[in-house]
């Protein structure tokens, strides 16, 4: 059993699910981060014995390594406790149908994911993003019916705009179909645009909210500092515009993250932890995706879960990065409703 006590759960939206207020992103498990499957199942261990029950991972990751990992590490009687969480969506092989959200793909990956997983059911199987070559009552037709089926339990969406949660939601209504009941956006002190549209949105729609990359792709590590060398990482490697300081954007966050450092050390607090226990302050949020690649990773994120920020230090925040907005577009979105008064964005 896992030992929940020391982690606080909430309701995973409408589903009856209670999950941990962090979420062990599997995405650096495999070829994208850590090779070493037996360092990758330790790490999932002790997550799961620092009371986590909620874990996140995607066909797409690694090639389908990922889940191949998770599902070692879950054989046997600590399946029955976790909630598992996987997506479809992204590119999967060379033939063209094996990618997006057709009823084709999905009734096909599913079976594929779930002997990776080496599971009967998945908890939670979330469309990866949109997909604008796909009608969605299709989507939403392929993931009713697996729910009637046995295979997965709920199901919801990643990184939709509001626009399309809303779509969905009507689609579903009109057409008689089981509906998403949570979005995985991202969200972090840098990155607070869903703010001011999604996080509504799904709160008026019960839905839960998981949300990834809190740490900013890494910029809220602590590593990103002012007069200090530039990092390298891997994730930098394969996406090298999203780090490099010649473009303004990317200045902006180097400046925001070296505020944020020095307010979470004026508070005795590391950066990590303030960055992740930041995002789950916002009453529409459910859990905050973590994915350390390391064991030293997660022992330094796990505190999080428990540090409550005062209201004086979440207001210093929003000097840095106003509430709605993205530091490197800081200055949009003051007016919008949705996020006065504090008690709309902030749990009491």
């Amino acid at each position: 059993m896992i030992d929940t006590t020391k982690m606080p759960l909430r309701p995973l939206g409408d589903t009856g699910m209670k999950v941990s207020v962090l979420c062990l992103g599997a995405m650096m498990f495999g070829t994208w981060g850590n090779p070493d499957h037996d360092d990758s199942i330790k790490i999932i261990h002790k997550a799961l014995d620092s009371g986590i029950n909620f874990i996140d991972t995607a066909d797409v990751y690694s090639a389908g390594e990922s889940e191949e990992i998770v599902g070692k590490a879950l054989k046997g009687a600590k399946r029955q406790s976790v909630i598992l969480a996987t997506k479809v969506h992204g590119q999967m092989g060379d033939d063209p149908n094996q990618e997006g959200n057709s009823r084709r793909w999905i009734m096909q990956e599913v079976d594929n994911s779930l002997k990776r997983l080496q599971t009967d059911w998945i908890d939670l199987y979330q469309i990866h993003r949109p997909d604008q070559t796909t009608n969605i009552d299709e989507t939403l037709g392929a993931l009713t019916d697996l729910v009637r089926m046995g295979k997965i339990r709920a199901f919801g969406s990643s990184t939709f705009p509001a626009p399309q949660i809303v779509e969905a939601q009507w689609v579903a209504h009109e057409r008689g179909r089981e509906r998403f009941l949570c979005e995985q956006p991202p969200y972090s002190m840098l990155v607070r645009g869903i703010e001011a549209d999604i996080l509504p949105t799904i709160q008026k729609y019960g839905m839960g909210a998981i949300v990834w990359s809190p740490l900013a792709g890494g910029w809220l590590s602590g590593k990103w500092r002012k007069g200090k060398d530039t990092p390298t990482s891997k994730r930098s490697e394969r996406m090298p515009d999203r780090y490099d300081l010649s473009i303004p954007g990317n200045m902006a966050k180097l400046e925001a993250a070296d505020a944020l450092a020095k307010l979470a050390e004026a508070n005795d607090m590391t950066l990590v932890e303030m960055a992740i226990a930041f995002t789950i302050r916002h009453p529409a949020v459910t859990s905050a995706i973590i994915g350390p690649r390391t064991m030293e990773q997660l022992t330094s994120q796990l505190g999080a879960a428990t540090l409550k920020l005062s209201d004086e230090l979440l207001d210093a925040i929003d000097t840095i990065v106003p509430p709605g907005t993205n530091a490197s577009n800081a200055e949009k979105a003051w007016d919008n409703p949705a996020l006065h008064p504090e008690s709309l964005r902030r749990l009491s």
